[in-house]
């Protein structure tokens, strides 16, 4: 097990049971990607970072003819992760495995070497190497595949006292809003001739960022 992996697992050995009832009121936004993912029949959607496989659950129920993997380094979260898609009925359509977001090869974990969708909620602002984890899921996407982000902004738009409790808080649980990641992802995508946008939300709160590989 790999040092960030122990840190992971220590961190949610608990808060697993407890993660989806408490952070429905915080990581804001989640809901809104799925809405505009609409992956057609037979696409593959990948979430790097799943959990709980909260957001694999619900994206499976909305679109029945799409097939679903997700990747997490805790082993502790891909135990509830598997018992949630087992009691929703969706083990033959979400496959589960374990990886580092930084560097995996899909391949040899599910047989698929790209995805029409790649997913990161919430992820890269809990891993420190985040702008690795970015670069590996732009490598991931198929021709005409789309990268979907949601993930905490620098709230510069909301109440300065506000923010600053904010972030207090998120650093208690080693989370830390990436004041960067537009200006990164739109690097990436020119480099990669990727096409992008993104929409703000909650007043700056959370941002929704989208880039598509040319088909």
């Amino acid at each position: 097990m790999t040092q960030a992996a122990a840190h992971m697992d220590r961190m949610y050995r608990v808060q697993r049971h407890i993660y989806d009832a408490t952070r429905k009121f915080y990581l804001l936004g989640r809901d809104r990607l799925i809405a505009h993912m609409q992956p057609g029949a037979g696409a593959t959607v990948l979430e790097i970072g799943c959990g709980t496989a909260r957001n694999l659950i619900q994206a499976a129920r909305r679109y029945p003819a799409a097939r679903f993997y997700g990747v997490d380094i805790s082993t502790e979260m891909l135990t509830t992760a598997h018992a949630a898609i087992r009691r929703a009925g969706l083990a033959d359509r979400i496959t589960l495995a374990w990886a580092d977001a930084t560097d995996f090869d899909p391949a040899r974990l599910f047989g698929v070497a790209s995805f029409d969708h790649v997913v990161l909620s919430y992820t890269l602002s809990i891993i420190p190497p985040w702008q690795a984890g970015l670069r590996q899921a732009t490598r991931l996407l198929a021709p005409g595949g789309s990268l979907h982000i949601v993930d905490f902004a620098d709230g510069a738009r909301l109440p300065g006292w506000f923010r600053r409790g904010l972030h207090r808080w998120l650093k208690l649980f080693a989370v830390e809003p990436r004041a960067e990641l537009e200006q990164t992802l739109a690097g990436l995508a020119a480099a990669q001739g990727l096409t992008m946008a993104s929409t703000a939300l909650f007043g700056g709160y959370a941002q929704h960022l989208r880039a598509v590989r040319p088909g």
